[in-house]
């Protein structure tokens, strides 16, 4: 049996003033400047992975870094916290490490990490493209909307997961939007698609205009806030929010009832899999970057798969299809972690088409 583990890290300072409760009252830079140093610990172990072919038993280990410190502390103390932290899944017996949130952002995105490790990287972000986009089509078709002819978006197109579903989608849609802050990168991007596919992407550095145009959006930003709020989407719009943190704002979801927002990258487990952590899924869900760990250790792959920034399509279809192979699947639609049933589905589509005959 081949073994993994899968690193996690507290999105912000609540984390530690739930779980600790003393922690309230600490002011929130002093409470920080103790996190920064704080060892990394197991979080739980994961067992009962199994598909028809292997299976696979692994552990969650925690950065105690927050989403927050990964972006504004220097990259090189970030990225020695993150080693520290694959050390300890090297102690715990993992042959291969999954880089889970902004640990697989931070630095050159696991490249240093791997070189500094014993055992096999990846950041899953193959699994969580494929998944992604097999999500998106299947939410659009049940919105009405015709992927080849809608106008479709994506945000932080210049980053490795949004540069490859960029590249995936142009083979599929006619409409395509490549909207980052970087115009250099949106620039090149652009021309490495057109010389692929033949598709003249449109780019853009102005998020909410470009969104309202869009019938289709798929945001993976390494943003700590929001990007997208409820005023920039037009009625009946589907946006599959990758990124954690969340780019899409929770008012959408409590003002906008005529857009369908679901969770990117959301996949069954195979086998009796016991998380023993709760990490807001019910038993059996994970996110996709988590299960290309897995599916890597069930096949037996105990080698760097997902590194760096240029992510190729080439991987995201090999990962797609070791995950059918071992019984993975895209769950059913869920938004902010809740299920989203077609019935739910079938009426945010109906108010969209009201709202739009309203204004006609």
């Amino acid at each position: 049996m081949h073994r993994f583990a899968f690193m996690i890290h507290p999105l912000d300072i609540t984390y530690f003033t739930q779980k600790f409760p003393i922690a309230r009252y600490l002011p929130a830079g002093l409470l920080e400047g103790v996190i920064r140093y704080l060892p990394p610990l197991k979080a739980s172990h994961i067992t009962g992975v199994r598909s028809a072919h292997a299976e696979t038993e692994g552990w969650f280990v925690a950065c105690l870094l927050t989403t927050r410190q990964m972006l504004e502390l220097p990259p090189e103390l970030v990225t020695r916290q993150i080693i520290r932290t694959g050390r300890l899944a090297e102690k715990l017996g993992a042959e291969v490490l999954g880089l889970g949130a902004m640990t697989s952002v931070v630095g050159d995105a696991g490249i240093t990490v791997a070189r500094n490790l014993n055992i096999a990287v990846t950041t899953g972000n193959s699994y969580t493209v494929a998944t992604a986009i097999e999500a998106t089509e299947k939410a659009a078709a049940m919105m009405g909307i015709d992927l080849a002819r809608a106008e479709v978006a994506v945000v932080g197109a210049t980053g490795s997961i949004g540069a490859v579903c960029a590249r995936v989608l142009a083979r599929r849609c006619q409409g395509l939007t490549l909207i980052a802050r970087n115009e250099t990168k949106l620039a090149r991007l652009a021309g490495e698609i057109k010389d692929a596919t033949g598709l003249k992407a449109r780019t853009s550095g102005h998020s909410r205009e470009a969104l309202r145009r869009a019938d289709v959006i798929i945001t993976v930003t390494s943003a700590a806030d929001t990007v997208i709020e409820p005023e920039d989407l037009k009625p009946g719009a589907v946006v599959c929010d990758v990124a954690r943190p969340r780019d899409v704002s929770r008012q959408v979801a409590e003002r906008r009832d005529d857009v369908l927002v679901i969770d990117g990258g959301v996949v069954e487990v195979p086998g009796n899999v016991n998380f023993n952590l709760n990490f807001g899924y019910p038993p059996g869900l994970a996110y996709a970057c988590m299960a290309e760990t897995m599916i890597l250790a069930l096949e037996g792959r105990i080698e760097n798969f997902t590194l760096g920034r240029d992510l190729t399509v080439e991987q995201v279809d090999t990962i797609n299809q070791l995950a059918a192979k071992h019984g993975f699947r895209v769950a059913g639609f869920r938004s902010f972690e809740l299920p989203v049933p077609e019935a739910r589905v079938d009426a945010i589509r109906e108010r969209a088409r009201h709202k739009v005959a309203l204004a006609r």
